[in-house]
């Protein structure tokens, strides 16, 4: 094979290296609304919202203690250090598969050393033929005698020896490629891709794990604050229970009050008692959950006091947004990642119903002696191309292509499926989100007029105006409304949490 030839090899496979079997990749649409819902239960657009996703987490939530964990997390957590790993394989994986562009060159050297058993006299002979300058002959017997004759116009020449055996050496150092393919059809080219696309989707894999991270400790951190008040309001209803109780059965038993009523005041003092039980249970439990979110022990000077009126985050998150921000979701740009990579293997399966054209060559230098590897003359190159064609293979490769075009149709759905989750999130968060202030205003100004309504219920039993059972029924009131002004605190900070998370905030 001439160099010509592999010259022409080459710039056939420039030419066609352009060609691309995959399906051109669309981003499908039509899956949501343009606009996230407005009007009603949702709040009113805000002209001057500022993008979301450019809210770093340090801006968003404001108490110090919560910061340290959240960064404690982002250091120590078990499942971001898994999602990291799946990047880092992903990316070793594409530059295994890149690899197959170019040609894995090798270089090779060897040394050959050979006795000749026979004719070594003969050899000698017809070397100083030569010498003489004309022409040689040797003839060699295996008793170990020769005779050399040489005839030409400068001279002769003759050698006899008794040695039968000479040593012969070669040595050669060789460098080239082996069964290379010409990807005249993009085969190894969109597997490449494929790889390319599957490392983003490792990535934005990541980085929705870290959001999430970020979303777990907070709500789970405020959780623990709204159970440290539940306990609080628990405890201090246990102990106005207690003297409810110790003073119906005094009176009891001085025939004041009936069994009745002192059977009362002893069932709101044994629901307070296992409230707080059942408290300690869950602050516990909450404490074990943030330890493994975090993934160390979260010292006690992280931890939180109490929720309060729940301002651990900024007060307001922008709400008047297109949708198309959720297309900026790193669980969405995975799936569109994943789309892309099923794209390119369906150009991949497709490519592989055509021959594929491969190369071997190499370029080396031969000689008798070390010291003439790289004198002139020494060098060779030999070039091999091949080409095979699939003939028969019981329908495999064309499975291979309708399992990849199946693929293709699942990752489309996939994809649509992501958007519509995440419109589904957005959506919800923002509902709540529209109504939720008034449900805390609501609820502080029922638990507020509970208190009251049970100071003046318990004045007017003890000034004989109303009876017993008036009383511990607004003691229990206060009691529920105290809880549930708690839980709606609670529900309005996981819902900036929530609204945060599902807009793709947490990156920064």
């Amino acid at each position: 094979m001439t160099r010509k030839t592999i010259l022409l090899l080459a710039a056939a496979s420039a030419t066609l290296a352009g060609c691309n079997m995959a399906p051109q990749s669309v981003r499908p649409v039509g899956a949501v609304p343009a606009t996230l819902p407005q009007g009603g239960v949702y709040p009113a657009a805000a002209s001057d919202a500022p993008d979301v996703t450019k809210i770093g987490w340090r801006s968003f939530f404001t108490d110090p203690r919560l910061q340290r964990v959240i960064a404690l997390g982002l250091d120590n957590n078990r499942d971001l250090r898994v999602a990291a790993a799946n990047v880092l394989q992903a990316r070793a994986q594409y530059r295994v598969q890149r690899a197959d562009l170019v040609p894995g060159t090798t270089i090779s050297g060897s040394g050959t050393y050979t006795n000749n058993l026979f004719g070594a006299v003969g050899a000698s002979g017809a070397a100083a033929g030569g010498a003489a300058g004309g022409t040689g002959a040797g003839t060699g017997a295996g008793t170990g005698s020769g005779v050399g004759t040489g005839a030409g116009t400068g001279g002769t020449g003759a050698s006899v020896g008794t040695g039968g055996s000479s040593n012969l050496q070669f040595y050669s150092v060789n460098a080239g490629f082996s069964a290379f393919e010409l990807d005249l059809f993009g085969r190894i080219r969109n597997l490449s891709r494929a790889a390319l696309e599957q490392y983003f989707a490792s990535e934005e894999a990541q980085r929705t794990t870290r959001i999430s991270l970020i979303a777990e400790i907070a709500t789970a951190w405020l959780t623990l604050a709204s159970d440290q008040d539940q306990l609080r309001i628990s405890e201090g209803t246990l102990a106005a229970f207690k003297q409810t109780y110790d003073l119906t059965r005094a009176q009891f038993r001085i025939g004041v009050a009936s069994e009745l009523e002192a059977r009362q005041a002893e069932t709101n003092y044994q629901s307070a008692r296992n409230d707080i039980a059942a408290l300690k249970t869950r602050i516990a439990q909450d404490q074990n959950a943030l330890n493994l979110l975090a993934g160390t022990t979260v010292t006690a000077d992280m931890l939180p006091t109490g929720l309060g009126t729940g301002d651990a985050t900024i007060a307001n998150l922008p709400t008047g947004v297109a949708s198309d921000v959720l297309l900026r979701r790193p669980d969405v740009l995975q799936a569109e990642h994943q789309l892309i990579a099923q794209n390119a293997n369906i150009g991949a399966a497709r490519a592989a119903l055509f021959p594929r054209i491969s190369l071997t060559a190499t370029l080396g230098t031969i000689s008798s002696a070390l010291s003439g590897l790289f004198a002139g003359g020494s060098f060779t190159y030999t070039g091999a191309p091949s080409i095979s064609a699939p003939l028969f293979d019981g329908g495999r490769l064309r499975g291979n292509l309708d399992y990849a075009k199946a693929s293709q149709q699942a990752a489309v759905a996939t994809y649509e499926k992501t958007v519509q989750t995440a419109f589904r999130e957005v959506a919800d968060a923002l509902a709540q989100r529209g109504t939720i202030d008034e449900q805390v205003a609501a609820q502080t100004a029922r638990a507020n007029a509970a208190s009251v309504a049970a100071r003046l219920s318990d004045a007017r039993y003890r000034a004989g105006v109303d009876s017993f059972l008036t009383t511990l029924d607004a003691q229990r009131t206060a009691y529920a409304a105290q809880q549930q002004l708690v839980t709606t605190r609670l529900s309005r900070g996981s819902n900036l949490v929530e609204l945060y998370r599902s807009l793709g905030g947490g990156l920064e």
